[in-house]
């Protein structure tokens, strides 16, 4: 079991709000991190068909067997239980009643937000974050970070690309393309189908590869669609369902403009190193050695990680890119309030004398108040020169 970022903020909610609702994708750990944070909760699963049916056509009686604090685990799959969780936490006005979790954001944050605003804390869960399989602290995201010595981890950077941040992988020592595969099937099998009529899931595969070797890039769906023979409209809506279920993440261009002439466009990432292997059919951690599309699975890495070091605080990750049309480009823009903070990724052993140009061209902009940035890397060392700090993978937030 490994200590997870998330759960202190998770107690403190639950001592303010009567429901805190926990959201990520499925295997990211949220049973195991509510269960283990409430030991003293009762739990039920709505994948349990005898529970969901009780939950569905009797909410009042199902909710009526609980006296004190409950895990709904899986509470999208019975949605007319949510009105009646309204009725009971305005009917008893005291925090910690109810903590629900969730795979499907798309399902369980619209009724969420129909039936228990103001009366819920939202919290998202994702994979692990490097400081967590590590057991070490993790930084605070919402400060520039100091540069301190560190050891490398026992596992390589192919390593952790290739296996990806899924616990039950390292939790149970699981062979992780064979698990990969199991997780993706399923993932197309059931939730894909609870949220879209797909007819054809051979297309709708194809179409999730596509993206794959899209990873990194601007998204341009029409190509996308063209591509994979479905209508644009069609790729519009199954990007969405693979955002909502933390597949993807589109990443939003930073708006300020220190020059006039930027793109508008998001980029497509994927939130998991492994899955995004597997999907791009690397059979081994080897293979990324020469892999072309290493640099976009680096990329990847790096964004999951800023990602969680924000959501397992539960704060929404302020992260963007910036690029302009004269080639110029910024992998990732953290938004600090008060500072920009940019982080350009390279998956190289060495740093080449140009690794940093595109962070110098940016500080250099007119109008930008900015004077460092942040390069990361494949190798292990790390230092500081001129403004920017060159950190190693294993030091990537």
């Amino acid at each position: 079991m490994f200590p997870r970022t998330l759960a202190p903020k998770l107690k403190r909610l639950s001592e303010q709000y009567p429901v805190v609702s926990v959201t990520g994708p499925r295997q990211s750990g949220k049973t195991t991190l509510t269960r283990m944070v409430f030991p003293d909760f009762r739990y039920v699963t709505l994948e349990d068909i005898e529970e969901r049916d009780f939950a569905t056509k009797d909410p009042k009686g199902f909710l009526a067997r609980f006296g004190g604090g409950v895990i709904l685990d899986e509470v999208q799959r019975a949605p007319d239980l949510f009105s009646s969780i309204q009725t009971r936490v305005d009917a008893e006005r005291h925090p910690g009643q109810f903590i629900l979790t969730g795979s499907q954001q798309f399902l369980m944050l619209s009724k969420v937000g129909q039936t228990l605003a103001g009366r819920t804390a939202l919290l998202r869960l994702l994979p692990l974050s490097l400081s967590e399989l590590r057991g070490s602290r993790p930084v605070d995201p919402g400060r520039y970070p100091v540069l301190k010595a560190e050891r490398p981890p026992a596992f390589s950077l192919e390593k952790v690309l290739f296996q990806g941040m899924y616990p039950r992988i390292y939790d149970q020592n699981l062979d992780a393309r064979e698990w990969l595969a199991s997780y993706y099937g399923t993932y197309v099998e059931r939730d894909v189908r609870d949220i879209l009529n797909i007819g054809d899931l051979r297309t709708f595969r194809n179409f999730v590869r596509l993206c794959a070797g899209r990873c990194g890039q601007l998204l341009n769906l029409s190509s996308l669609a063209a591509d994979c023979g479905i209508s644009h409209p069609t790729a519009r809506q199954w990007i969405s369902v693979l955002e909502a279920s933390y597949i993807v993440c589109l990443l939003q261009p930073h708006h300020k403009n220190f020059s006039k002439r930027i793109i508008k466009t998001p980029k497509l990432y994927f939130l998991d190193p492994g899955l995004l292997c597997y999907l791009l059919r690397i059979r081994s951690e080897e293979d990324l050695f020469t892999h072309p599309m290493k640099g976009g699975i680096f990329e990847t890495f790096i964004l999951s990680e800023i990602y969680k070091a924000f959501s397992h605080t539960g704060e929404d990750p302020p992260l963007f890119f910036w690029r302009d049309r004269t080639g110029h480009e910024i992998d990732f823009l953290i938004d600090l309030g008060t500072d920009l903070l940019p982080v350009e990724a390279k998956s190289a052993k060495t740093v080449a004398p140009d690794f940093s140009d595109g962070l110098r061209y940016w500080l250099s902009l007119k109008g930008n108040t900015a004077k460092r940035g942040i390069l990361v890397y494949g190798g292990e060392d790390s230092y500081e020169r001129e403004g920017i700090q060159v950190r190693a993978w294993f030091q990537c937030s």
